[in-house]
Parts: C-alpha cells; sequence; structure tokens
C-alpha cells in the first residue's frame, strides 16, 4: 500500500536553522498547520534526543489549528569542521471520531502513519564574527598606537562597538529566554484542552422523554359509602324474596 501524503503544513518544509553562539541553548522555531476538516494526531522525533528539548512533542490538532513548535539546542562545542547529521521527523496520523487513546493510536499500522523529515543546519551569525575580527584589528592597532603615541582616543570608540555588541547578544538571550517561557503556556493550555477533550464522553443522541401520568386514587368516602349501598342492596334483596 502507497503511503500517505503528509496532511500538515509544516513550516519550515527542509531545514531547522540554529545560529549560533552556541555556548547557551539556541532556539528554532516549527509552526505546524491543520488546513484539514479533520482531527490530526502528531509526534516529533530526532535522532539526537540528549541534544535537543522539543515543546510540544506531540498532541492533537483540530481542524484549521495552528501551533507552533520550540526546539532548543543545548549547549556545545561548535566545531565548524564537523559535518553535522542531525534530523528531525514530524510523524502525523488522522485521528478517529470520539474519544482517542494516543499510545494505541501510534501502534496501529504503519500504512496509516504520515511523516515529514528535517535536517539541523548550524550557523553563526556573521556580527559575532566581524566583532571577534575588529576586536582583533583593534587589539593590533591599540598594541601599535601605544608603542608609537601612547593611548588615542579611537581606542575608547573601539571599545564602544565591541560592549554595543555584547550588549545585542544578551537581549537576544532574553528574547530567547521568553519566548521559551511562552510556549510553555502555550502547551500547558493545549495539554488542557485536549485532556478535556478525550475525558468528555461523546452527547448522546436526543429522544423524546416519555410522561407517565400519575394514577388517580379513590376517595375513602366513596369507597365506604359503595359498601354501604352494596350490604344495603343484600337485605332488600332477601326481604323482597
Amino acid at each position: 500500500m502507497a503511503k500517505q501524503e503528509q496532511i500538515l503544513i509544516i513550516d519550515p518544509l527542509h531545514e531547522l536553522k540554529f545560529r549560533g553562539p552556541f555556548t547557551v541553548p539556541v532556539t528554532s522555531y516549527m509552526r505546524l498547520t491543520n488546513p484539514s476538516n479533520n482531527r490530526v494526531c502528531f509526534k516529533i522525533k530526532t535522532t539526537a534526543p540528549k541534544k535537543y528539548c522539543v515543546r510540544p512533542n506531540s498532541g492533537l490538532l483540530n481542524p484549521k489549528d495552528v501551533m507552533e513548535i520550540a526546539v532548543s539546542l543545548q549547549p556545545f562545542e561548535f566545531d565548524p569542521t564537523e559535518k553535522n547529521k542531525h534530523k528531525f521527523m514530524v510523524q502525523t496520523l488522522i485521528a478517529p471520531e470520539g474519544e482517542v487513546n494516543l499510545e494505541a493510536l501510534w501502534k496501529g499500522p504503519p500504512e496509516t502513519l504520515m511523516d515529514s523529515k528535517l535536517k539541523c543546519v548550524f550557523e553563526m551569525p556573521v556580527e559575532e564574527n566581524t566583532v571577534s575580527a575588529t576586536s582583533q584589528e583593534t587589539s593590533n592597532a591599540v598594541e601599535d598606537k601605544t608603542k608609537r603615541v601612547g593611548d588615542s582616543p579611537s581606542v575608547a570608540h573601539d571599545g564602544d562597538l565591541v560592549k554595543a555588541a555584547k550588549e545585542v547578544k544578551h537581549l537576544r538571550e532574553e528574547e530567547s529566554s521568553l519566548r521559551q517561557e511562552n510556549l510553555q503556556l502555550k502547551e500547558q493550555l493545549m495539554r488542557l484542552r485536549l485532556n478535556h477533550q478525550l475525558s468528555s464522553p461523546p452527547p448522546a443522541p436526543s429522544s423524546p422523554s416519555l410522561a407517565i401520568a400519575p394514577a388517580q386514587g379513590f376517595s375513602p368516602l366513596l369507597i365506604i359509602t359503595a359498601i354501604a349501598m352494596a350490604i344495603v342492596g343484600i337485605i332488600l334483596g332477601k326481604y323482597i324474596l
């Protein structure tokens, strides 16, 4: 049986890019869009699970829903000469109607699964390389000028450039941290919604209620009167006979 085509729209489609420096966690983002009218389950896998933190790494997308996935690369010593072979795979399948057992659902026939693969790309920022080169050139220039005429006002200007570059780097790290916190809150909300959907039983079909009319009771006075009339009738009948 031919493999099914991926039902979700995945952005980016082929590559996840991570920009250094890699001395702190670096986060890249993946957007999943469900354009269909079906509920779609998804699961994200990687060839290097110890090096990445994915939030959320699985879940359920309702029709027309969009979800942002945060993929955080843990700090490591970057070697530009080393070829990177890390890859990610997004697995999906269409959820059946009614209650869903996700654990059992993923153990179904493999031909029902759809998947897309993305490779990881590591990049060093141009600003970082430029700052390093500028710093080296500035250091050499300062040494030359110190030997000739001592300190120059341009040294202070070069120092300001390096300080500004460090501030920009710090702001980027704070932005990445805030985005991760925002995604954690979205993940918690999604899990609450998913648990609610899975635990809620499907609505029972409505049926007209049958009303039972209450039985009307007999008055005690009527019963006594009837008995008395019966006795009188028996007595009169004896005398007549």
